[in-house]
């Protein structure tokens, strides 16, 4: 009697990865399953990390952190955080060499105000002394331990510097600290006057008499603003420039005056009588980044003339404009733009605005970016002022 036998096929393996393996192996792929999936998953267009791709990471800020500072603040923005420290110090004018040379070209009388208009050629003279002057000195450091490609005893990054660079830039031209905070100033006494037979101690910086000698400019006060990231995961100017807003919005300086007796500086050590930076405005920065689906799309249309419609034909989105992108996407992106943005009187202004590496981005999109830019104006104030 014959045997019935029967044979099974074995069974194939299965050759799918997990997600981590997937998005290292394949970070384009990965990242544009995401942001275009198939028409029949019924799965909206989202990013890897779970954002939209007008949405921002959840910012945090916390003002006063450091002991030894005059202002200080740690601000995150997902997983990237920023420490910004804000030091004071005292220049005289006479270790200025060019000090005469400015102020024999400049006004001898300054008038010390808070409101925010100001005159134009103020405006000029503010320029002058704190560029001139470099009585603002941004530094960005990256710690050791950020990122995986920061070593211990590395010398600055080419990063690093220009991260100090663009702080540096960004605050001449928002003007955003008024150069009047920075001045110490001295009311020479009226010899002919009667209070100088019973004055005591030196004139106050505040004091101003009708009639006398003009009052000088003895010193300045020279802002070093130290910025730390100590976690980098993408977008680190933004960070940074957070941090400086919400530590110059703590900073508070002593009160200051000439002692003409001993021909130097003295300071009260009253906190009390210490005053806020009087800033100029709340200029916010918001970055972007742009994803090509296909990232020799911009290439091939030089190459070949129908590339475009062909493009067109598909009707797939090919490109995503991506705010505050994380370090994933920022290696899978070659144009970058920066809309820095405030807001007077309800209207938005466009402070500044930065384009570079790609030609993807048109007019069209730069003014959604400014519409994007207006939103975080308004969630990064309500943060600012509850810290």
């Amino acid at each position: 009697m014959a045997s019935s036998t029967t044979t099974s096929n074995p069974t194939t393996p299965s050759l799918s990865l997990p997600p981590s393996q997937f998005a290292r192996l394949q970070p384009h792929a990965y990242l544009l399953a995401h942001l275009s999936p198939p028409p029949a998953s019924n799965q909206p267009s989202i990013r890897a990390n779970g954002r939209a791709a007008s949405q921002f990471r959840v910012t945090s800020a916390n003002a006063g952190s450091l002991t030894h500072t005059n202002g200080s603040a740690v601000v995150r923005i997902g997983d990237t955080a920023a420490v910004c420290g804000v030091r004071a110090e005292i220049l005289h004018t006479k270790d200025i060499a060019s000090w005469s040379v400015l102020q024999a070209s400049s006004e001898q009388n300054f008038d010390k105000s808070n409101e925010a208009g100001v005159s134009e050629s103020q405006d000029e003279e503010d320029k002058g002394h704190i560029q001139d002057l470099n009585l603002l000195v941004p530094n960005v450091s990256l710690s050791t331990g950020c990122a995986p490609g920061f070593t211990p005893g590395a010398p600055p990054s080419a990063l690093a510097q220009s991260l100090s660079h663009q702080i540096l830039s960004l605050l001449h031209t928002t003007r955003l600290v008024r150069a009047d905070d920075l001045r110490i100033w001295h009311q020479p006494p009226n010899l002919d006057s009667e209070e100088f037979r019973n004055a005591g101690e030196g004139m106050d910086v505040d004091t101003e008499e009708g009639g006398g000698p003009e009052r000088e400019i003895k010193a300045f006060w020279v802002l070093y603003i130290d910025v730390m990231i100590i976690s980098l995961a993408g977008n680190p100017f933004d960070a940074a420039w957070a941090s400086v807003l919400a530590a110059l919005r703590d900073t508070k300086l002593p009160k200051a005056w000439w002692d003409a007796d001993n021909e130097t500086i003295l300071c009260s050590d009253d906190v009390a009588d210490a005053q806020k930076l009087s800033l100029r405005g709340l200029p916010v920065s918001s970055s972007f980044c742009s994803f090509e689906g296909d990232a020799a799309a911009g290439w091939r249309a030089v190459v070949i003339p129908d590339a475009e419609k062909q493009k067109q034909k598909k009707g797939a989105q090919q490109r995503w404009i991506l705010a505050d992108p994380d370090g994933y996407e920022e290696g899978l992106s070659q144009e970058r733009a920066s809309v820095v943005v405030d807001k007077e009187n309800g209207k938005t202004v466009i402070v500044k605005m930065e384009k570079h590496g790609g030609w993807a981005v048109d007019s069209d999109d730069l003014r959604q970016l400014v519409d994007v830019s207006a939103q975080r104006w308004d969630e990064m104030k309500r943060i600012l002022d509850q810290c």
